[in-house]
């Protein structure tokens, strides 16, 4: 099973405007995004073994991927309202 990347484009692709004009606009916005890919990157070289961490270490930081990703949903959901 080929591992990928969860990019915020491909993750909310009907919200490509949205999320271009809010990292132009919101600086929370834009950490957030920022901290999503970092954590996702780092995600990624674990599960290609890059880096081999404990399975809590690798379970913590998707979870933190996912509380990243509610955050900029709920950010998009606002923007779109």
């Amino acid at each position: 099973m080929p591992v990928e990347h969860h990019p915020l484009i491909t993750e909310f692709p009907d919200h490509r405007d949205t999320i271009h004009r809010l990292k132009e606009e919101n600086a929370h916005f834009q950490n957030l995004m920022v901290s999503y890919e970092d954590l996702d990157k780092e995600v990624f070289r674990m599960e290609e073994g890059i880096e081999t961490p404990e399975d809590a270490v690798m379970t913590d930081l998707k979870k933190k991927r996912l509380d990243l990703k509610d955050q900029i949903a709920a950010m998009l959901r606002d923007a779109e309202a």
